[in-house]
């Protein structure tokens, strides 16, 4: 089996050595801007694929192929993407999966399903501060890619802009959804169920978006961070939540429930971390969709192998603190990173349990697609591993507009203006990256 070619190259910030190649069609920036020994250790450039997909049909079964037919064998202690399939699973690739109700196409649409294989990328090892260059296909490659980045610039001055956010719902309108949800449940059609809206805004036709994207993850670091630029759209996300990772065919998962703001003062602040930990609502929210991935992956792990090993536990970022679990399993020897996504797509914190009722109601509730949103970003590598994040405090650029998408999960003693307020939290650090300069 094959091993990737691979060189060393000094250590530099990511961020800066992507910027200059940001406005190129498939340049895409995996970025662990909150660096974390588990969860944000690594970031990702990749820049001009070998191939791209961007067709839903069979697409699965097209890097299904690429992976049995191109096996390689990963270079050990070192980045573990080293070459493969990058970019991100639309949420409405679910209906590709399950039978669904079809949301009409709007402004923001964007594919299902848009991937470019590279067979060279470059890593970055944020804890050793160290970085290579891989390639799957010769050296000569990975030196031209090292030539393509071998110059650090300073990053772009963001310019504030004014915003005008719109929503699709108004508060009341959202609050009223919001007890239909709670209807739902009561009559016992499902446990919970996550609803989201979307607010857009005008920008200048010279909007600078990786200049945006500079500023969010300085006011919002994450450690599932991302920018991923397309031909007509941008995506730029700082996403918290790992969605699946496959390394050595150990899968991990680590969904989100539970959203309190942070505070400046520090005892409001480590109070409301308390009362997140204390509270009974969002303990049950979190647990019932652990539950629903203990399910998902058990269709395609080992018998016994999925187990809980951090349930409920806070873990505070930026701008909010999160309740977050942490679950895993061993897949099973015949099944691959493909089928993997297939038996957990979408992930269960952005839709609800059960899944496929759940998915039912919010295409009935919502009054429009969501798109990238609640999709996966990450990569697939042709070593069968994978790392993916949940979309979600993500932007999605396109002609001379913004959107964002923010939600929560609804159970049946969910308070209606408590929940409208947990969208608005979530979102704000995204309206903040517009307006304000980081410091």
């Amino acid at each position: 089996m094959n091993t990737p070619y691979a060189i060393e190259i000094p250590y530099q910030d990511p961020c800066n050595l992507f910027a200059p190649h940001a406005q190129q069609s498939f340049a895409q920036f995996l970025d662990s801007a909150m660096v974390d020994e588990n969860q944000g250790r690594y970031s990702y450039i990749a820049l001009s694929p070998l191939e791209t997909l961007c067709d839903p049909q069979n697409a699965f079964d097209k890097i299904k192929e690429k992976l049995a037919t191109h096996p390689c064998q990963r270079l050990k202690d070192k980045p573990p993407f080293q070459g493969g399939y990058l970019g991100y699973i639309g949420y409405e690739f679910a209906h590709q999966i399950e039978k669904l109700p079809v949301q009409p196409t709007d402004p923001f649409t964007t594919p299902d399903i848009c991937f470019g294989f590279y067979d060279t990328v470059a890593a970055f090892d944020h804890l050793k501060k160290r970085a290579w260059i891989f390639s799957l296909t010769s050296e000569e490659r990975a030196h031209d890619l090292h030539n393509q980045l071998s110059t650090e610039t300073t990053p772009s001055p963001y310019r504030p802009i004014r915003t005008d956010w719109k929503s699709d719902f108004t508060q009341n309108s959202y609050e009223q959804t919001v007890q239909r949800v709670i209807d739902y449940i009561r009559a016992g059609d499902i446990f919970q169920a996550n609803l989201t809206q979307r607010f857009t805004t005008e920008i200048p036709q010279d909007f600078d978006r990786f200049a945006f994207y500079q500023n969010l993850r300085r006011i919002n670091p994450a450690p599932f961070s991302a920018y991923l630029n397309f031909d007509g759209f941008t995506v730029a996300s700082s996403s918290p939540e790992r969605f699946l990772q496959l390394n050595n065919q150990q899968v991990e998962t680590c969904p989100i429930k539970g959203t309190r703001p942070r505070h400046t003062n520090t005892d409001e602040d480590q109070a409301q971390a308390l009362t997140l930990k204390n509270s009974e609502k969002d303990r049950a929210e979190n647990t019932m969709i652990v539950d629903l991935l203990r399910n998902d992956l058990s269709k395609v792990c080992t018998p016994h192998s999925v187990v809980v090993p951090e349930l409920c536990e806070v873990h505070s970022f930026a701008s909010v603190h999160h309740l977050i679990s942490t679950v895993l399993g061993q897949l099973r020897e015949e099944y691959n990173a493909v089928d993997l996504l297939h038996a957990c797509f979408p992930g269960g914190s952005i839709t609800g349990a059960p899944k496929v009722r759940a998915m039912e109601i919010i295409a009935e509730l919502e009054p429009c697609r969501r798109n990238t949103y609640c999709g996966a970003i990450g990569y697939i590598g042709m070593d069968g591993s994978m790392d993916t994040n949940i979309v979600i405090r993500t932007l999605i650029f396109k002609e001379g507009a913004a959107c964002a998408q923010v939600g929560g999960g609804i159970v049946a003693d969910s308070d209606p203006q408590a929940e409208y307020q947990e969208t608005l939290d979530k979102a704000q650090a995204l309206f903040k990256a517009f307006t304000e300069v980081a410091p």
